[in-house]
Parts: structure tokens; sequence; C-alpha cells
């Protein structure tokens, strides 16, 4: 479904991704693990167009965000990029909630403004998807009114409002206390059962143990190792057993 094939990325002269490669399959829930600053969340924010890439090929679906050609990176018409685009989905970690709407019209300003949808219909899906995360009596509050873990699932609750096909997670946790914590990986269990394709950066090991199909550890901008959850747990990689001792 999506693929990226030797990503580079530099800012000012720091190389950040230097080679990655990552293939997800339709279904598939990919783990992005690995220490601060190995580029997980610079490598997300390519795949969703909020960095350009220096190197390197982006497809979905056999749909080309870009490519190299003649040793230069292009990418695509500005139209196929949008339909590219607006089939993935993005939480963040701090929510990104417009802070002067409530958050039924956080919900549906994304579907109405660009996908042109009546706002009845908007708001029938908003409802349906505040339910799914549990915040259903949260509607007319504004985020200032919800707590860390609310805010997080209004924003999940935001992205799927958009119905994407592959939904990237970047740190949805790393903000929130334990208990705020589990509310999160809640709806996040919930849409991995339901089969919804996501790739999540995460420091949740247990998550990733528990929900990926696949984990993915990546360091200093390279894919160190990757595979099922047994595989990356069991592995006798140097360097995994090292992430995986001083995280866990």
């Amino acid at each position: 479904m999506l693929y990226a094939n030797d990503i580079h990325k530099s800012f000012d002269g720091l190389d950040v991704l230097r080679g990655v490669s990552l293939s997800i399959a339709r279904g598939e829930v990919v783990a992005l693990i690995g220490p601060s600053g190995s580029g997980k969340s610079t490598f997300l924010r390519c795949l969703n167009r909020l960095e350009r890439v220096d190197a390197g090929e982006i497809a979905l679906d056999g749909d080309i965000m870009c490519r190299m050609e003649e040793g230069q990176i292009c990418y695509a018409p500005e139209d196929t990029l949008r339909r590219i685009t607006l089939r993935m989905g993005m939480v963040f970690q701090s929510y990104h909630l417009f802070p002067h709407m409530t958050v039924l019209q956080n919900l549906i300003d994304a579907p109405m403004s660009v996908k042109k949808l009546p706002k009845k219909r908007a708001v029938e899906m908003a409802r349906v998807l505040l339910d799914k995360v549990g915040l259903s009596d949260k509607a007319n509050m504004v985020p200032c009114q919800l707590s860390g873990g609310q805010a997080q699932r209004v924003a999940i609750a935001r992205a799927l409002c958009m119905e994407p096909e592959i939904l990237c997670f970047d740190e949805p946790t790393s903000a929130l206390d334990p208990e705020l914590t589990q509310e999160v990986l809640a709806v996040m269990r919930n849409l991995a059962r339901e089969k919804m394709t996501m790739l999540v950066v995460t420091h949740e090991m247990a998550f990733a143990r528990d929900v990926a199909d696949r984990i993915v550890l990546m360091e200093d901008g390279l894919v160190v190792e990757e595979g099922t959850p047994d595989q990356l747990f069991d592995s006798t990689n140097p360097r995994t057993r090292k992430f995986l001792r001083t995280d866990g």
C-alpha cells in the first residue's frame, strides 16, 4: 500500500534520514521505534508531505508522490499530491486542535472545507466518531476544557473524519501521564482490531509488542532492524537489545 525507498533528508547540512526504506501493507500496523533524534518523526512528516525529501521515492498504491529523475528529486503535480495526502491521516503529539472551535467544529471543519461534505453529513459522521472514541458528551466543549487524553482522542476522531486509508501517529501519548496514555492506546487498539492501516511512532513498548504486526527500529537516520514483535524482542542484534533494555 505505502512504499518508501531510500529516503534522505537533511536540515542545514545535518543528515537526519540517510536512506530509510519501508513498505506497509493494507490493514497492517507498523510501530516505528528508536531513540530520540533517530529520524522517526521526520520520516513520518516526509510521508505526509509536511517535509520535502532530498532524495528517494514515495508512493501510495502505485501513485507516485516523489521519485528521483536524473539525479534530482521530483514531486508529482499538485492535484496528484493532494489526492495522495487526502488518503493519509496524521495525529500529532500535541493535538493541534483549533482552540477557538468546539470539539464538534474541530471535527467537521476539514470534511466540509476540503472534501466539500454537506454539514449535515459531516456532523453525523463526527458524532459517530466521537462516540467511537468515548467522547460523545464533549461535542460542545472547547479544547481547553478537555484533559490531554481527551484532546488526543478528539484529534484521532478528527483525523478519522477525513476517512483516511492509512493513519499515522507521531508519539501520540508522549505528553500524557500513564492513566491518560491508556485512554488513547485503548482507542488505537480498537482501530487495530478493525484493521485500520497504521504507522505509529511510539515509545510505548508494550503497545508495540501487543498490537503491531511489525516493528521497525531506527537509529541515526537508518533502519537498524525490522520484524515481528517476537523477532524484535528476541533479537540478537546488539543495537536492538541495547535500545530495548534502555527504553523498556
